[in-house]
């Protein structure tokens, strides 16, 4: 027999606005934390963070629905991956992420995404691109807590832990944290970072709290304009490429090259999608988030990306997964 036609899909998505909406309310009133420490029932949430019980109830029952909470006899409770990120008393909670992931200044491009169609690119002018946007100070201060573990699981993945003497460039480093890891692990390394220089006021306060503000220099300004200097040993390229066409990556990458000592290698952690362009999912699905956002962005695939590398000088690439991230590491030797 064959499968009836549903619009459960068309209409999931058109009302998708509502999932969101929800997660962000949930965080706002602290939900998630509440149910942690103990408050389980729609009369005990609703005392705890003083608000309706109706609403507290329709809400943790949506919230069930779409998986964020459990509910058996009337009680709710954090799945596994709630109580490690959404709670506030765990060390992994990146409730922050939404200030950035939810703000105007990226959802409004969506609200125009049929002319970014016919554009190929945002029409809100050079997007998150633009000179000094102010949506990265932002983005240093939300995302840090998300970055965190992919930042330490890079670091090890390149063998900071080696504690060779290295000379370390990071390229838009926003919160600091890829080059933080690295100094972190690895006391024997040094690290100049690259960004905006409100941006890298955020980088400096993480770079003290790692106690590792010792070993860190900054050079604010564009990263296709600024001297990096030379002599690295490696050149952090951390969620950047992707907002560029591939000219001008090439040309990014060809500074990079010039930069790295002989046998130096660009660690590059991106949203790779496999060849087909619509699997996995997450990275797959980036590059909407890149035309709705910037004039020329993609997530590129690992062909794609070592083609650049190629065209920029470098011998060889290889790909790395970033388990349990979603993304993926493409490490280049000059």
């Amino acid at each position: 027999m064959s499968a009836q036609p549903s619009p459960e899909l068309f209409f999931d998505t058109l009302n998708a606005y509502q999932r969101t909406e929800a997660l962000k309310a949930a965080l706002e009133l602290d939900l998630f934390t509440a149910i942690g420490e103990g408050a389980v029932t729609s009369p005990e949430i609703a005392a705890r963070l003083e608000a309706s019980e109706r609403g507290v109830r329709i809400l943790c029952d949506y919230l069930t629905v779409v998986g964020f909470l459990t509910k058996e006899a009337g009680r709710y409770g954090l799945t596994l991956d709630t109580a490690t990120f959404l709670n506030r008393h765990s060390p992994a909670y990146c409730g922050t992420a939404a200030k950035f992931l939810a703000s105007p200044d990226l959802v409004d491009g969506f609200k125009q995404i049929s002319a970014a169609v016919r554009k190929g690119g945002t029409v809100a002018g050079e997007g998150t691109v633009a000179h000094d946007h102010p949506i990265w100070v932002d983005f240093a201060r939300a995302m840090a807590p998300l970055v965190r573990m992919t930042a330490e699981v890079l670091a090890k993945l390149i063998g900071a832990e080696s504690g060779e003497h290295w000379k370390v460039l990071d390229i838009a480093a926003g919160h600091g944290l890829f080059g933080i890891s690295v100094a972190r692990l690895n006391p024997n390394a040094t690290v100049a970072q690259v960004d905006w220089h409100n941006v890298l006021e955020v980088a400096k306060e993480n770079a003290r709290a790692a106690g590792v503000a010792d070993r860190i220099t900054y050079i604010p300004g564009s990263a296709f304009d600024v001297e990096y200097g030379s002599g690295y040993d490696v050149v952090l390229l951390t969620n950047f490429l992707h907002h560029f066409d591939a000219p001008t990556c090439e040309t990014l990458l060809r500074k990079v090259h010039a930069a790295l000592k002989p046998g130096g290698r660009a660690i590059t952690a991106e949203f790779v999608p496999n060849e087909d362009r619509v699997s996995p999912p997450v990275p797959a699905s980036f590059s909407l988030m890149m035309l709705g956002s910037t004039p020329s962005g993609d997530a590129y695939t690992f062909k794609e990306l070592n083609q650049m590398f190629r065209n920029a000088g470098f011998a060889s690439s290889e790909l790395h997964a970033l388990p349990p991230t979603f993304q993926s590491v493409v490490i280049s030797q000059k």
